[in-house]
């Protein structure tokens, strides 16, 4: 099933598709290691809900829910 990744809830699971969008924002993404094939976990949500945590490989990132729009993921 192929959601963003804002759309996940803290503690699931899914591998970057691809990232949508354009610009600096996509390059940032991209440096940050958010490639296809690139696994990631939610960890948690900010009490207002922005920003989220997720986990990258073995560090902590954490993203606008705007950012997070723009990465396709599937989940598992």
């Amino acid at each position: 099933m192929t959601k963003t990744l804002n759309q996940l809830l803290p503690g699931e699971t899914g591998v970057v598709i691809k990232v949508t969008g354009d610009g600096p924002v996509k390059r940032r993404i991209v440096d940050m290691g958010l490639v296809a094939g690139t696994k990631v976990k939610v960890q948690k949500f900010a009490p207002l809900g922005d920003p989220m945590e997720i986990k990258v490989k073995n560090f902590n990132l954490s993203l606008r829910k705007s950012e997070a729009a723009l990465i396709q993921v599937k989940k598992g």
